[in-house]
């Protein structure tokens, strides 16, 4: 079923400019008639008012020789009148001929030619030699990422779309691309999923499943990851034949609850490099806050290494004389024990974690309340539609944007609030009104967009996180490429080869930053294990561990490995 519907999708999609231009035709047409019926039958009565006397052949031929501008001059009116009327003739048939021959020229005879070009210009195949690639079915937001990362990290990327016109605009972009059904198995074999290391599909569930189902037949050992709206779909999806079931709304709460800093000291974990955890803390109300970073370092006594200071989404000079204010916050690394001796020396035990307030009840909202209960942090949602949210989860039914509603939910005793609309506007909108009413609330907020994060940052947004980031970093880390790690919407960590110009500098070379933006904050042993001890970048194999936002890492990447591809 899914098969014919996207069939027939498509044919109904190519149809309906033919339609379209079918429907202009006719009416050209019908008017061009109507004038020269209406013109005939004025050429006679004028005619029979002068004494002359013709057939109506010889009407319609006068009055299509005058519109044409042909203008033979074997019939003519001697009269005034009908001078004035020949004049009336030629200039509306002029006119109309200017409208009419030029669409028949471009709709019928020039558009076809283009397309055709432009459809040519769009492989159907990729090259016999392209192999360990990422095929990615579909674009929208998430895969566009992928592929924005594959590109920076020369990792080969190809974009399958069933659109010629959309495939030659991304290629003029500078993208991998290539055109075929997304139904057809032998997409996939001219795609080269037998020689690619992941096939992802960010589409609909229906869709996804035929695609598993598809590519399976192509490539029986690809792995394939696929995105799942509907908690129902994801046995489906298994069934059809993908490894990895993503449920982005699922992932994008959890990944909001963690950013969720409370009052206690803790350290949230937000990701990992084998065994080494990557974790944020808050410092407000901690021995920590007032102090410098050097008096800070030496008042730790585990091991845990302080890898980046943030305030507000956005890197803070890890510099000795750095103050730490209340809304700083420490990017922390180590393992699970150094984490825990972290917590035992600066966590607050004897406090409970204040209320959450979470505005949406979508699947993102929901999910954060889910992640949020497991961590036995109260939580209540601001939800509009009535019946939206489970009767078991904490609900407050009512319009976000009315304080009196805010009230109610808790506003004035939460720690934190999680904005989690789908739209953009909304969200900058909500997340300044939160920001007025209590400007020392924590406030975590969703994007949709990539262009709305600087706004939801300057309206006071402390984190952003988007689908998009969130998405693209569960395909890459599945898809076996270096691992990365998202720290907030626009910062990452990521792992580079040791580029041969480094080696022997100081893994704090103010000049790395300084070119490109990027800060490298740790390097691999020999065992593949992270040192953030280490004084000097070795000379031997080894891998780098950087933190920077796209624009750095391109920069990084161009300045350091532009002679190092995969």
């Amino acid at each position: 079923m899914a098969r014919l519907t996207a069939s027939t999708q498509r044919s109904a999609e190519g149809s309906a400019p033919r339609r379209r231009r079918a429907r202009i035709a006719r009416t050209l047409l019908g008017i061009g008639l109507l004038m020269v019926a209406g013109y005939s039958a004025l050429f006679q009565l004028l005619m029979s008012a002068e004494g002359q006397s013709h057939s109506w052949a010889t009407a319609v031929y006068w009055t299509i020789s005058t519109m044409s501008t042909l203008g033979y001059g074997d019939i003519t009116f001697t009269s005034d009148g009908g001078r004035l009327f020949s004049m009336l003739v030629l200039v509306s048939g002029a006119g109309f001929i200017v409208v009419l021959l030029p669409f028949f020229a471009i709709q019928y005879i020039v558009s076809p030619w283009l397309d055709r070009r432009e459809a040519a210009r769009a492989p159907r195949r990729v090259p016999a030699h392209l192999r360990d690639h990422v095929i990615l079915v579909g674009l929208d937001a998430v895969t566009h990422t992928v592929a924005s990362r594959a590109e920076r990290s020369h990792v080969p990327a190809v974009v399958l779309l069933e659109d010629a016109d959309a495939a030659s605009t991304l290629r003029d972009q500078g993208l991998q691309v290539m055109v075929g059904p997304l139904d057809s198995a032998a997409t996939y074999r001219k795609a080269g999923a037998d020689r690619a290391i992941l096939v992802a599909s960010t589409l609909s569930d229906t869709r996804n499943t035929n695609v598993a189902f598809t590519v399976r037949q192509a490539a029986k050992h690809v792995a394939i990851a696929v995105t799942a709206d509907k908690r129902a779909s994801v046995d489906v999806l298994e069934l059809a034949g993908a490894d990895h079931v993503l449920q982005l709304g699922k992932s994008l709460g959890q990944e909001m609850a963690v950013r969720v800093l409370g009052r206690r000291g803790r350290a949230h974990r937000i990701g990992n490099f084998g065994q080494t955890v990557i974790a944020e803390a808050a410092l407000r109300d901690t021995p920590l806050m007032g102090l410098t970073l050097r008096e800070a370092k030496q008042q730790i006594h585990s091991r845990v290494r302080i890898l980046a200071i943030m305030r507000h989404g956005q890197l803070r000079p890890l510099e000795p004389e750095q103050q730490i204010t209340p809304d700083t916050v420490l990017i922390l690394a180590g393992e699970a024990q150094e984490l825990g001796g972290y917590e035992e020396q600066f966590g607050i035990q004897d406090r409970s974690e204040d209320p959450v307030l979470i505005l949406g009840g979508g699947r993102v909202g929901r999910a954060a309340a889910r992640a949020l209960s497991e961590q036995d942090v109260p939580n209540t949602i601001v939800e509009q539609v009535p019946g939206r949210v489970d009767g078991q989860m904490n609900v407050v039914e009512g319009d976000a944007a009315d304080r009196a509603v805010l009230e109610t939910a808790g506003l004035e005793s939460a720690s934190a609030v999680l904005v989690t609309s789908h739209d953009d506007d909304l969200n900058a909108y909500l997340t300044l009104y939160c920001r007025r009413l209590r400007p020392e609330l924590q406030v975590v907020s969703r994007a949709t967009h990539e262009r709305n994060v600087a706004t939801l940052y300057r309206a006071g947004a402390d984190s952003v996180l988007s689908y998009a980031t969130i998405g693209a970093t569960d395909i890459w880390n599945r898809a076996g490429l270096s691992r990365r790690v998202v720290i907030a919407e626009g910062y990452e960590l990521f792992l580079v080869p040791r580029p041969a110009s480094l080696a022997r500098l100081s893994v704090r070379n103010p000049e790395v930053h300084r070119r490109t933006g990027c800060h490298i904050v740790a390097v691999t042993d020999p065992d593949d294990s992270l040192n953030y001890d280490a004084e000097r970048i070795p000379t031997g194999e080894a891998q780098l561990l950087v933190l920077g936002d796209r624009h750095d890492e391109r920069s990084f990447r161009r300045t350091y490995l532009k002679r190092l591809r995969r």
